[in-house]
């Protein structure tokens, strides 16, 4: 039997995708989320994708309590994987001291009770934002990290500076810190996806609300920035593609196989697309046209990032391999999915 893994955030967009991947993997899991952003009918989709259902508890990971009586009830988790926070650059920038509460103690909370309740190893959801405007791409590892554009960014930055910290200072664990680029799409058998509550602040559950007529139009902020076409550049990579290098990771860490206490890895595909080129991807691989309109740059967005991967798919044994229009179509099942619904 292999170790139970704690997924925080476990009902989320790629916490609810990697608890399938898991789960399939054959790792017991039990996800802690507070439904913030989104509902319990993903443990559904996960059931009838999986024909498991993962151990669930409703409640949130900055009280400590809550976490204490978990561990106490779940003797069993031998690895974390955290997704518990909260993660929209443009929100993050109207209400930051929300994003530093949630995101740090949340971790903070984590690692203080791994050790005494024997946890090996805790995977972190990084991300490219810490890189900031980087200076040459695609990026690595070494990259430098620039001063964050905003205060989700900076999240990231202090999460993975205090996970190094917490090893650096003997905790008896390990981290494996994946920082991600830009992920989309959905499950191929359209149970789970994106899914947010309210009005989407990510681009393609926005992109796909349009196609469906739920939305108006598509804003897309800039179209003066110093790219091709003008529009922002980012590395799209699938969500599953993304889960799977999760499992890797727990393996890696579980099964003594680091190199280091702490390990980071860039996730991405090494391909930069705009946010026009994307969209006509969509628009290509459906058959379906996506009303929209330039409108102005939004603060905290970056120009151009994308990923060299080649640290992940060298000594992770990683690589996101799913083509983009594949991805899109899958995006749009889902979409198709939530109408036959009667969700949105």
């Amino acid at each position: 039997m292999k170790p139970r893994i704690l997924v925080t955030g476990g009902t989320g967009y790629i916490g609810s995708h990697t608890t399938v991947e898991l789960q399939q993997a054959g790792y017991p899991v039990v996800i802690i989320d507070n439904l913030s952003n989104s509902n319990r009918d993903v443990l559904d989709g996960i059931e009838r994708i999986t024909g498991q259902r993962p151990d669930f508890v409703e409640g949130d990971c900055t009280d400590i309590e809550t976490l204490r009586k978990l561990f106490a009830d779940y003797t069993d988790i031998r690895g974390i994987i955290n997704f518990a926070a909260s993660k929209a650059v443009g929100e993050s920038v109207e209400k930051p001291i929300l994003y530093y509460r949630n995101n740090l103690n949340t971790l903070l909370n984590l690692l203080d009770l791994m050790g005494p309740n024997g946890v090996k190893g805790i995977v972190f959801s990084s991300s490219c934002t810490v890189y900031g405007e980087p200076d040459v791409n695609p990026v690595t590892e070494q990259s430098p990290i620039k001063k964050a554009t905003s205060p989700y960014g900076n999240t990231k930055q202090i999460s993975e500076e205090i996970i190094t910290d917490v090893i650096n200072s003997g905790a008896p664990f390990k981290s494996v810190i994946l920082r991600y680029f830009n992920p989309v799409g959905a499950h191929p058998s359209a149970e789970i996806g994106e899914l947010p509550n309210g009005v989407p602040q990510n681009l393609i559950p926005y992109l796909t609300q349009t196609a469906m007529g739920i939305r108006k139009e598509l804003s897309v902020f800039g179209d003066d920035y110093d790219t091709p076409d003008g529009s922002c550049i980012r590395d799209y990579i699938d969500v599953v593609d993304l889960a799977k290098a999760h499992v890797l990771a727990v393996e890696r860490m579980l099964g003594d196989r680091s190199e280091a206490p702490v390990e980071i890895f860039n996730l991405g595909t090494g391909n930069g697309l705009s946010v026009l080129e994307l969209i006509d991807v969509f628009e290509k691989a459906t058959g379906v046209k996506v009303p929209h309109r330039i409108a102005g740059r939004r603060t905290g967005d970056i120009e151009k990032v994308w990923a060299d991967p080649t640290c992940a798919n060298t000594v992770l044994g990683w690589k996101a391999d799913t083509p983009i229009a594949d991805t899109m179509r899958s995006a749009w099942a889902w979409q198709k999915r939530l109408r036959e619904r009667g969700i949105m």
